[in-house]
């Protein structure tokens, strides 16, 4: 066997590590993609869609913890389900995992490429978007602790950089602005922009993607994930409701790049404030590109190391100990999808691959419980069962939203899922899966 598939991944990720991906993964949706829920709810249906998206999202996180810290694989969700379910479950997981991840990408791409026109109207969005591909994937090539300290840094500067948005833009919130129009399509608006608000959050779960190159995981991950989501929940809020009270919903519902907007409305689009801010902005969506692609490459990695995919996207660079041949893959799946979809489509796509996993998630918490009372669990979720209940209960609801308001993409999604189930069961390839690997078994590293 070659150095090439024998090497392992590197545990080198420290606690402020892990809040950074987990920070980093999610930042970019408070600077864009939300606001295209205020299109289909207004301000106020999209606020009361985002809070119950949060409960969602705080009690999946406590709950998800508990199954990244019991089972810390690269292989997340796909991981846990297998444990739980066999073949199918893994299936399951791993097919909403990748496509949440390979999709995530090119959004935040779209929007790097409509911050970076917005300042140099000479740059075209899509040349950006792919030029960014090249550079992070080249990025991620050299090693995740390299990758991590990026992460970390670009999130610091995101996270700094809402605060001061959030400080310049609070003395000119208008309340009468923000309850202007505010539920135009009433309580079916609310469920039409579940999938923006799920985008405020999605991918924070990409934190499980690296467990196995975190130190001491059974004791880190939990505050990489816990102290995550508060980060994330006071950021949201606080960018939704006060951008909200600069000017009519209706300005800033259809467009790429809403905070910068918002900034020209109060200070002027030709400040100087303006535009140093869209370029600042540029962190953040950084930060998220630059954790997806790593979230996406360890899921492919995983999947095909256990069979589910060609075996040569299992494999690690000798030299720097990264899937390579995972991050290529999934940039050209990314471009693809970057020629092919507009943004909202992309963000409800991500946000269906999202809730389908963390459906098949919650149901493998209460399985493994069930079925393995003795696993070591380094960190439980509180509340037992009430938290995952909620997060399953509320995860449901969100796809029968998404379901019932995007029937093409959803057809396209349950489709692809049908062919490849078909496929692994006329190949007989789901038999060779059981054979190598049982649920009761630790995968290999």
């Amino acid at each position: 066997m070659s150095a090439e598939q024998t090497a392992a991944l590197k545990k080198v990720l420290k606690p402020i590590h892990l809040w950074a991906i987990a920070v980093g993964l999610v930042i970019s949706g408070e600077y864009f993609g939300w606001n295209y829920g205020w299109g289909v709810s207004g301000t106020i249906g999209f606020l009361i869609a985002t809070l119950v998206v949060t409960v969602m999202y705080v009690t999946f996180i406590f709950s998800f913890t508990e199954l990244t810290t019991s089972i810390p694989q690269a292989g997340g969700p796909f991981s846990y389900a297998y444990r739980a379910f066999g073949w199918w479950g893994g299936l399951i997981a791993g097919y909403a995992t990748l496509i949440e991840f390979l999709v995530t990408p090119p959004a935040i791409a779209f929007a790097l490429g409509s911050y970076t026109h917005f300042l140099y109207p000479n740059l075209q969005v899509l040349e950006v978007a792919f030029a960014c591909y090249a550079i992070f994937i080249v990025i991620n090539l050299l090693g995740i602790k390299e990758s991590a300290t990026f992460s970390l840094v670009v999130t610091l500067l995101a996270v700094v950089e809402l605060l001061i948005y959030i400080g310049i833009v609070a003395p000119h919130f208008s309340y009468q602005t923000f309850v202007s129009d505010p539920m135009p399509f009433g309580w079916a608006g609310v469920f039409a922009a579940l999938p923006f608000a799920i985008w405020f959050y999605l991918a924070i779960e990409g934190v499980a993607m690296v467990a196995e190159e975190v130190e001491d995981p059974k004791r880190t991950i939990s505050r990489g994930y816990i102290y995550g989501i508060l980060t994330l929940v006071v950021l949201a809020l606080a960018v939704m409701v006060f951008t909200g009270g600069i000017a009519p919903w209706q300005e800033l519902s259809d467009i790429d790049y809403p905070l910068p907007a918002a900034l020209g409305i109060v200070l002027g689009r030709d400040s100087g404030l303006t535009q140093l801010f869209a370029s600042l902005g540029l962190f953040g969506l950084i930060a998220s590109f630059h954790g997806t692609v790593i979230g996406y490459s360890r899921q492919i990695f995983a999947l095909a190391r256990e069979g589910y995919l060609p075996a040569f996207l299992g494999n690690v660079n000798a030299r720097f100990q990264t899937p390579h041949w995972a991050l290529v893959a999934g940039g050209i799946a990314g471009c693809v999808a970057l020629s092919l979809g507009t943004t909202d489509q992309v963000i409800i796509l991500a946000a269906l691959g999202a809730v389908v996993m963390y459906i098949i998630s919650m149901v493998a918490l209460f399985t493994l419980r069930n079925k393995e009372p003795h696993l070591e669990r380094p960190f439980m979720v509180p509340a037992y069962p009430y938290f995952p209940a909620i997060a399953l209960t509320i995860s449901v609801l969100c796809l029968i939203a998404i379901v019932y308001y995007n029937w093409m993409l959803s057809l396209w999604f349950f489709g692809g899922l049908a062919v490849v189930a078909i496929f692994f069961s006329l190949t007989g390839r789901h038999k060779s899966l059981q054979v190598s690997q049982r649920p009761e078994e630790e995968p290999h590293a």
